[in-house]
C-alpha cells in the first residue's frame, strides 16, 4: 500500500519532485494558499489514503513552489480520535519517504498549560510526551524504511529550531519554546489533568502532531515544529472550551506562522 499511494502521488506531481513536507494543523490551512505552481491533490483521489473528516481541515495535498523551494502541503491533518488506526499514519509518513522527503515541517493547534503563553502565541516544539496510548511504528517492521527502535534524543531538530529562532528575530516575531504532549482526544482536557500534564514538564497540549513526528524521525527525516497556542487549558480561565474558539484564534496566530515557515525556507 505505500508504494501504491506513493506511485498515485508520483503520478500527480508531474516532474515537481518536492524535499520539504508541510503538514497544517486546525484553522492554519492558509499557508497552503502561498504555495505558487500549486498541483492540487484531495485526498479522496488517492485509493488507500485516509480521509481527514474535521472541521478546518480541507482534506488535500498541495505541491507547489514556496519561497524557491519544492514542498508539498498536507492541508489537513489525519487523526487518531476521528478513528483511524495509528498505522495509517505511518503509512502516508512512508509514501511520503518514497517520494524523496528529506523534511518535514508540522503545525498544530494547542492549549497552553501556563498563563505566560496565551491564545495567539507561537510555540517553537522542542520535544515531546505521547499520551495518546499509541505508537504509530508498533506492528511489522520494515527495515527498508527504517530501524525498529528509531532514536527520538533529537526528534525536533536542533539545528533547524536553532534557524527558525534565527529566522523569528529577522521577521521580529515573538517565538516561544516548549514540549507539547499529546492526548488521544477528542475531548478538552479536565482541570486536574492540565496540573497533571504541567507537573510532567509539558507546555501545551494538542491532540495531534506525534504519530507524524514519531514516523518521520523512523524515515531519517529532518523535523521542524510549532505550535498555535489557541486557549489556555482548563482551569487556567473562565468559560468553555471550544473547536470554533481553536480555529479562532489559529486564524489570527496564523499570519506570523505564515511569515516565519517562509523566511524560515528563505534562509535554508
Amino acid at each position: 500500500m505505500i508504494e501504491h499511494i506513493a506511485e498515485q502521488i508520483r503520478g500527480r506531481l508531474g516532474g515537481l519532485r518536492p524535499e520539504t513536507l508541510i503538514i497544517l494543523g486546525s484553522g492554519l490551512g492558509r499557508l497552503g494558499d502561498e504555495i505558487e505552481n500549486k498541483i492540487i491533490v484531495p485526498y479522496a483521489e488517492i485509493d488507500g489514503f485516509p480521509h481527514s473528516t474535521v472541521s478546518g481541515h480541507q482534506g488535500q495535498l498541495i505541491a507547489g513552489k514556496l519561497e524557491g523551494r519544492n514542498v508539498l502541503c498536507m492541508q489537513g491533518r489525519i487523526h487518531l480520535y476521528e478513528g483511524h488506526a495509528p498505522q495509517s499514519i505511518n503509512t502516508i509518513i512512508k509514501a511520503f519517504q518514497l517520494l524523496g522527503i528529506r523534511r518535514l515541517i508540522v503545525t498544530n493547534a494547542a492549549g497552553s498549560l501556563t498563563k505566560d503563553m496565551p491564545a495567539g502565541s507561537l510555540m517553537l516544539i522542542s520535544d515531546h510526551i505521547n499520551l495518546s496510548g499509541a505508537n504509530p511504528l508498533a506492528g511489522p517492521d520494515d527495515e527498508r524504511f527504517g530501524p525498529r527502535f528509531p532514536d527520538m534524543s533529537d526528534a525536533y531538530s536542533q539545528t533547524l529550531r536553532q534557524k527558525a529562532k534565527a529566522a523569528a528575530g529577522k521577521e521580529n516575531i515573538r517565538l516561544l519554546e516548549g514540549v507539547y504532549l499529546m492526548v488521544l482526544g477528542p475531548t478538552f482536557d479536565t482541570a486536574a489533568e492540565i496540573r497533571a500534564y504541567r507537573i510532567l514538564g509539558a507546555d501545551a497540549v494538542g491532540m495531534s502532531t506525534v504519530p507524524e513526528v514519531i514516523c518521520a524521525v523512523h524515515s531519517g527525516m529532518q523535523v521542524l515544529g510549532f505550535s498555535v497556542i489557541t486557549n489556555l487549558g482548563t482551569g487556567l480561565r473562565d468559560g468553555f472550551q471550544s473547536h470554533a474558539e481553536t480555529l479562532a484564534q489559529g486564524e489570527k496566530a496564523g499570519a506570523d506562522l505564515i511569515k516565519l515557515v517562509k523566511a524560515f525556507l528563505r534562509e535554508e
